[in-house]
């Protein structure tokens, strides 16, 4: 794939780059092995006052960086825009908390003083998506860095702009040169960089194909990982839940980010009791979902990121049809310039479809009718993914039975699925290894030392 930006919304080139040659490679890394000596004895204070600065010229500059993201991926430029500045709510939270999480922890022992210590781990190797082409950089680099480890980024071949601009970002806050580096390169050069002894640890967000890639290639040297390999996450309905409400937040949790988000919701499991009510009102709302151009303020629905993106949804939802499905609205791409799709709900939705128990990455939603909450989680379990779910009811037995019955790494009740610094990312089953954010997050490149001294 070309490492360039087009934009989404008209197809149109704006701006490729040269991939780095070998030799250009090579000296990055040394470089960032290298600075890493030095750095990883910087005290916890002063990488906190870098992920400060970071903060300030994220929020200082968010909306250019928001029109950077939406040129290239296509999300509306107002969530762009949050994005920036989400980007420095984790940086601040980093700064702020990241001593403490990384301060020794005293055991009691039979020996005189014993404890553990957290130290880096050294070079890791980021490969990150486009959906997100800030904040999933940012939710690695904010605490990695505070850990006091070195970042190279593999980012998305069609965000090469925002993959620059955060290694800018980074430099311009007073992280050292060789501190974190972007890589333009393809895919193919992943491997090989996992395996070079100078890199410590790989993380990726992405496909599960993907993470099964950088797993092997990370195994094969017995080198740490951390994989967020995305979902299909279940909306579950019960009849306690206000249902005009639970509507509203259903479409914006399915059409998040232009329906391209790990967590967002994508099968909408609902109570036979109030089935219908919920399908009539949820098909209306995805209907009148203004779709156009990312840059203009009243668009709910912007354009796929590219257009194999559009081939690829598209084949799924005529799988599901075919396989017995029935198509409520949308099903096709639209007919208008940039990679569009329309926004489209499916029902009766067959065993091993793709929209049964797959991700499909784009505005499709699926609805299931429960018969009852064992039902309900049933269904909700029953795909090889494991990331995000959301339950809605009053009901304090049955909000119980969702936080203990759904097999997922983050129950929302009442709430769609967020990401939030203070509390861990990640998922179950099929949907990754490890965790991003709060006090998991920042350890998971650390070596957890074990001090004992008699």
């Amino acid at each position: 794939m070309a490492i360039a930006t087009i934009n989404p919304a008209t197809g149109e080139l704006v701006k490729s780059f040269e991939a780095l040659t070998d030799a250009q490679l090579e000296k990055k890394i040394q470089l960032a092995t290298e600075t890493f000596q030095s750095y990883k004895k910087v005290p916890h204070a002063k990488r906190a006052e870098m992920l400060v600065r970071a903060a300030e010229i994220l929020e200082k500059e968010k909306e250019e960086f928001g029109r950077i993201m939406t040129l290239e991926m296509g999300k509306p430029f107002r969530a762009a825009v949050e994005e920036a500045a989400k980007c420095a709510v984790g940086c601040r939270y980093y700064a702020e908390h990241g001593a403490h999480f990384l301060a020794d922890e005293e055991v009691k022992t039979a020996a005189t003083k014993s404890f553990i210590r957290y130290q880096p781990l050294g070079v890791v190797l980021a490969v990150m998506p486009w959906n997100f082409p800030f904040w999933q950089v940012f939710r690695f680099a904010a605490p990695a860095m505070m850990a006091g480890n070195m970042g190279l980024l593999k980012h998305a071949s069609n965000v090469p702009q925002s993959a620059l601009l955060i290694e800018d970002i980074l430099l311009r806050a007073g992280f050292p040169q060789g501190a974190f580096q972007t890589l333009l390169i393809g895919s193919d050069k992943v491997a090989g960089i996992i395996a070079d002894p100078r890199i410590a640890a790989a993380t990726l967000t992405g496909s599960e194909g993907a993470g099964i890639q950088v797993a092997v290639a990370a195994s094969k040297q017995v080198k740490k990982v951390v994989l967020e390999l995305g979902g299909s996450d279940p909306f579950i309905v019960m009849p306690s839940a206000n249902l005009k409400e639970v509507v509203a937040a259903a479409v914006k949790a399915r059409v998040q980010n232009n329906g391209q988000s790990c967590i967002a919701a994508k099968r909408f499991i609902v109570d036979q009791r109030i089935a219908e009510e919920f399908e009539k009102l949820f098909v209306e709302k995805m209907e009148a979902l203004k779709i156009g151009d990312p840059f203009e303020e009243s668009t709910e629905l912007g354009p796929l990121a590219t257009a194999d993106g559009v081939t690829t949804l598209d084949a799924d939802v005529q799988k599901t049809i075919k396989a017995g499905a029935k198509l409520l609205t949308g099903g096709k791409p639209l007919k208008r310039p940039g990679n569009f799709y329309a926004p489209t709900v499916l029902s009766n939705i067959p065993d091993g479809s793709p929209a049964a128990c797959d991700e499909l990455f784009g505005p499709v939603a699926s609805l299931f009718r429960a018969k009852d909450i064992n039902d309900a989680i049933r269904i909700a379990n029953a795909t090889p993914f494991g990331l995000g779910a959301s339950a809605w009811t009053t009901d304090k037995n049955e909000q119980e039975q969702f936080i203990n019955g759904l097999d997922a790494g983050m129950v929302f009740i009442n709430r769609m699925v967020f990401s939030d610094p203070r509390v861990p990312f990640g998922g179950t089953k099929r949907s990754g290894i490890g965790r991003e954010l709060g006090v998991y997050g920042i350890r998971e490149f650390t070596n957890i030392k074990t001090v004992w001294n008699q």
